[in-house]
């Protein structure tokens, strides 16, 4: 799941990032452990400029701002686009989800529709890396914090509208209907302090360790007193509260882009799937407000009652969501896992991040439910 970084936050090109959340792991699943995250092979560009018929690629630049998914800009003799290697999720859902995007532009959503192959694959399948072919628009990310109160209601509206534009879209672009109902286990104290036992471990094993091992294995312990402390608070049932559709799944400022006051691109449809609609409102508000370890409550009220002017969710659902995420992000260690587990790094300032904002949230529960249900 996605935090505030510290890096620069404005940038003019398009990033085509995938940040958060992981998938269940199933076979085809596009490569998750890339070695060398700046280097595009000689041999896959050519395979790549063949499969796409771009012709000599006069320059190409690594963008350094993509966490997991790596991605390039492409000057050609027949233009620039973004290049996109995807990590990490399930080839037929990378179809689908990119496939949905021209009708979901019919349907006046922003969005940056891939180029398809010579084969008319929206995918290029390359030595072992499966790409996306953008065309390159400009713009700005903007991060929720520089929003203003307007802009950031604004920000609210167009999330509800783009969950309108894709219980339109569904049936058009091939997505099955939704469940009649979602399920959203929340996981018990116990399970999550022996997955932080199994990672203290694994720091421990790394003898005299480095700065983030000493953080990590600090960040553990406290982790565990938490779970002490506040199990009974775990969310009950695994039956969100509120309606539920087709959502993006990563809402966020690395994924909106930005010309002139106005949205022009909402990028990474990676993560297209069926949740509740508060859960990725509240998730997005996380990831758009939680910067430095705290919550901008003001803002999130702001989002809130932008989304809520366009489809009107009940203030329980959105207290409901927001206690879930909550507890979500006191029982999972998916930066360490990757970490420890895979080897990769590349979420490391996020693992950080994320500590800081559970505990100033679990400091103010109460104060955080209330700006979420509209009465902060």
């Amino acid at each position: 799941m996605a935090s505030p970084d510290t890096r620069p936050h404005r940038s003019s090109p398009v990033i085509l990032v995938h940040l958060s959340g992981r998938l269940p792991y199933r076979r085809p699943v596009t490569d998750a452990n890339v070695v060398d995250r700046t280097h595009l092979p000689t041999d896959d560009l050519a395979e790549l400029i063949r499969a796409y018929d771009i012709d000599e690629v006069l320059d190409r630049q690594h963008l350094a701002d993509g966490l997991m998914n790596l991605n390039w800009r492409l000057d050609t003799r027949v233009g620039r686009f973004a290049l996109k290697r995807v990590t990490d999720v399930p080839l037929d859902r990378l179809r689908r989800n990119l496939a949905a995007l021209p009708i979901l532009a019919s349907y006046g959503v922003p969005v940056c529709a891939p180029h398809s192959t010579l084969l008319g694959d929206v995918i290029a399948e390359v030595r072992g890396g499966v790409y996306c072919l953008f065309p390159w628009l400009t713009g700005e990310h903007v991060r929720g914090t520089d929003l203003s109160q307007a802009q950031t209601s604004e920000r609210g509206a167009h999330l509800a509208g783009l969950h309108t534009a894709l219980g339109r879209a569904g049936d058009e672009a091939g997505m099955p209907a939704a469940p009649a109902s979602v399920t959203a286990e929340a996981t018990e104290a116990g399970l999550a302090v022996r997955k932080a036992d199994r990672l203290a471990r694994a720091v421990s094993a790394r003898s005299a360790g480095d700065a983030f091992d000493r953080a990590a294995g600090a960040a553990l312990e406290e982790r565990k007193i938490l779970l002490d402390r506040h199990a009974h608070l775990r969310p009950e049932g695994d039956a969100p509260t509120g309606p539920h559709g087709w959502t993006h799944g990563d809402f966020q400022y690395r994924n909106l882009l930005w010309a002139d006051g106005e949205l022009v691109a909402v990028l990474d449809w990676d993560r297209l799937g069926v949740r509740p609609y508060a859960e990725e409102v509240v998730r997005t508000a996380q990831v758009q407000f939680g910067v430095e370890g705290v919550f901008d409550l003001e803002r999130v009220s702001a989002f809130v009652a932008g989304y809520r002017s366009v489809v009107p969710l009940e203030p329980a659902d959105l207290v409901d969501a927001a206690r879930r995420l909550w507890w979500k992000r006191m029982t999972d260690f998916w930066q360490l896992e990757f970490h420890y587990d895979r080897g990769d790094h590349s979420c490391d300032e996020l693992f950080i991040a994320d500590e800081a904002l559970l505990h100033w949230w679990t400091k103010r529960l109460d104060m955080v439910e209330r700006a979420f249900a509209g009465s902060a």
